[in-house]
């Protein structure tokens, strides 16, 4: 199944999921934006991606503080 940002949430309250598959389902996601931007992409687009990315490490940080923090740390 893909999944897409607005599952962020539903995938962070998965009871039946291990931690790890929902942190590489949430890298995933973030990955598929990524290859999805070109050299044409608009700056708005590509500034989107990365909010949308940071949100996704906000989540991944309630299921793995340790990473989660590391990934936040990354992008600044």
């Amino acid at each position: 199944m893909n999944y897409e940002i607005k599952d962020i949430d539903k995938i962070v309250e998965y009871k039946t999921w291990t931690n790890k598959k929902k942190v590489d389902t949430l890298l995933e996601i973030d990955a598929n934006m990524y290859c999805e931007l070109g050299l044409g992409t608009p700056l708005s687009e590509k500034r989107n991606v990365k909010r949308n990315s940071r949100k996704i490490y906000y989540a991944i940080k309630k299921v793995d503080s340790e990473l989660g923090s590391k990934l936040i740390q990354s992008m600044d």
